[in-house]
């Protein structure tokens, strides 16, 4: 069993946690002045480590997240972020323009991201004071050290280490560098196609190793989910990378297996 969530850690209207998540004592979530936040949701089997800060009015996070120590999220606009993200530790996510971060996430350590640029005294003169939103596709990753400026980064879109984005990242493109370019040109994208057949076949040695083999079921394409989901087993699609959740130990032991290098899969809506 996960260990109970101090209630005190939390100051929220509307306040949905999931099973399995734990939050450690010491992390904090609020509204971004310390009041309490309007909605908070949190899914299942998410892990919230030591010193987090969530200060947003509005926040929202996924299945199997991973939120690792002294990361700070904040701002007055909502955020919201899919499922699988992993967050490194000591990160900033900035939500005052408001963010937007799709699922199989992975923001690197000491990253951080911002939707504002905010400070000097417009009375004076100076002219840096706008917010707008940050939006995250799916399969984007900022490799850790990132810098990211209020952009659009599109699906399988990636950062190497250190780079500092200022500009709209392209889909399945990665970018190095200070102001990031692509490079993609020079060492290939970020994804490659993999067969079905191939996919199938190595989804299928996971569930072997992992010894879960006997309650899944492995399918191509997510028409066929309905049709072969017998009641006590989990239907896993590799095409559509999504599964139809039933919440077993299986399934959960085989997702945590399978995150976050061998594959990542979404619950079906």
């Amino acid at each position: 069993m996960s260990p109970p969530i101090d209630s005190s850690q939390i100051s929220c209207r509307r306040l949905q946690i999931g099973v399995g998540t734990v939050i450690h004592p010491t992390a904090r979530i609020c509204g971004p002045d310390g009041s309490p936040a309007n909605s908070v949701t949190i899914g299942d089997q998410v892990y919230i480590g030591e010193g987090v800060q969530i200060r947003c009015n509005d926040f929202s996070l996924g299945d199997y997240c991973r939120v690792h120590h002294y990361t700070s999220i904040h701002g007055y606009q909502p955020c919201s972020i899919g499922h699988n993200a992993w967050i490194g530790q000591h990160s900033v996510i900035d939500s005052i323009g408001g963010v937007s971060i799709g699922n199989n996430c992975g923001i690197g350590a000491h990253s951080q991201l911002w939707s504002h640029i905010k400070f000097g005294d417009t009375l004076a003169g100076c002219r840096f004071n706008s917010a707008r939103p940050l939006s995250v596709g799916h399969d984007v990753w900022f490799v850790g050290h990132c810098i990211v400026s209020p952009i659009s980064a599109a699906d399988r879109s990636m950062a190497m280490a250190g780079s500092v984005v200022t500009r709209d990242m392209e889909f399945n493109t990665i970018y190095a560098g200070v102001p990031a370019q692509p490079i993609s040109a020079k060492v290939g994208p970020q994804f490659v196609e993999v067969p079905l057949s191939e996919r199938l076949k190595q989804m299928e040695a996971y569930a072997r190793e992992a010894g879960v083999l006997e309650h899944v079921v492995i399918v191509a394409d997510q028409s066929s989910i309905a049709s072969t989901a017998p009641k006590d087993k989990t239907v896993f699609c590799v095409g559509s990378r999504t599964y139809l959740k039933r919440g077993s130990q299986a399934e959960i032991a085989f997702m945590k297996f399978l995150l976050p290098e061998r594959a990542k899969f979404v619950p079906v809506v």
